[in-house]
C-alpha cells in the first residue's frame, strides 16, 4: 500500500519549485491532489494533467492565499469537491531581497502576507474540516534563513521564523485532537529561481554544505511524505532541517 493512499492534500503554491514536487510526490504515493497557483496558469493546468497520471484525483484552484476570504472559500470548495482534507502543505511564498536600508515598506509587506499570513488564512480554514474528522496533518514550510537569519532577507527571515512559532504553536493547541503541526526548513536548495543565478556564486553555496550539493524538491518532498504519512504519526511541533548539514 502507497504511503498517503485514501488521503486528500491541499498544497498552495504547486505550480512549480518545491510545490510541484511534493505534488508530484504525494501523487506518486497515492494521495488525491488539490492545488492552488496564482500567476503561473499555464504551468498549473499542464500540472493537474501530469498528477493525473499517476491515477489519482487531482484539481488546480486559483487562488491568493495571502487573501483571508480566498482561502476560507478555498478550502470550503476542496473539502466539497474532495469529501475531505487530510493533509495541508503551506507552501505559497515569495522573495522580494534587499538590505534594510533600501527596503520598502510595500516589499516588507508584500512578503509577510505572502508567506506568513497566508499560512495563518489557509491553516485557520482547514482546521474546521480537520476537527470534525479528528485528524490531519499540516505542513508548512520555513527555511533555514528563519532559523539562522540572513542579510539582504530580514523580511523573509522573520516570516519564516513566524512560521516556526506559528507551528508549534499550532500543535499545541490541536494536538488533543489528533492534528499534527510540523514545520519543514529547507536550506539551498536547486530550482528553476536558482538556475538563474551566477554558476560561481552557486558553486560557492555548495562548497559550504557539508553535503557538497545543493537539495532538490524531491529531498524536500520525502521529508513532506513522511510527515504527512501515519510514519510521523506521534511527531508534531517539530522542525524538520532539509539542508545536507548546512545549519551543523
Amino acid at each position: 500500500m502507497k504511503l498517503l493512499e485514501g488521503k486528500t492534500a491541499l498544497i498552495t503554491g504547486a505550480s512549480r519549485g518545491i510545490g510541484r514536487g511534493i505534488a508530484l510526490k504525494f501523487a506518486e504515493q497515492g494521495a488525491a491532489i488539490a492545488f492552488t497557483y496564482l500567476s503561473s496558469v499555464e504551468k498549473g493546468q499542464a500540472l493537474e494533467k501530469e498528477l493525473e497520471a499517476f491515477g489519482i484525483k487531482a484539481k488546480g484552484y486559483r487562488s491568493d492565499a495571502a487573501d483571508f476570504k480566498a482561502a476560507e472559500e478555498l478550502v470550503n470548495t476542496v473539502a466539497a469537491d474532495f469529501g475531505t482534507i487530510d493533509i495541508l502543505v503551506n507552501n505559497a511564498g515569495i522573495t522580494r531581497d534587499t538590505l534594510l536600508m533600501r527596503m520598502n515598506e510595500q516589499q516588507w509587506d508584500e512578503v509577510i502576507n505572502a508567506n506568513l499570513k497566508s499560512v495563518f488564512n489557509l491553516t485557520k480554514a482547514v482546521t474546521k474540516p480537520m476537527l470534525k474528522q479528528r485528524k490531519g496533518s499540516i505542513i508548512n514550510l520555513s527555511s533555514v534563513v528563519g532559523i539562522k537569519g540572513n542579510a539582504g532577507q530580514s523580511n523573509y527571515a522573520a516570516s519564516k521564523a513566524g512560521i516556526i512559532g506559528f507551528t508549534k504553536s499550532i500543535a499545541l493547541e490541536l494536538g488533543s485532537r489528533n492534528i499534527r503541526s510540523n514545520a519543514i526548513a529547507p536550506g539551498f536548495i536547486e530550482t528553476e529561481m536558482t538556475a538563474a543565478l551566477d554558476p560561481k556564486t552557486v558553486e560557492g553555496w555548495r562548497a559550504g554544505i557539508p553535503m557538497k550539493r545543493g537539495g532538490t524538491s524531491e529531498d524536500v518532498a520525502n521529508a513532506a511524505v513522511f510527515l504527512a504519512s501515519e510514519m510521523s504519526s506521534y511527531i508534531t511541533g517539530q522542525v524538520l532541517n532539509v539542508c545536507g548539514g548546512m545549519l551543523t
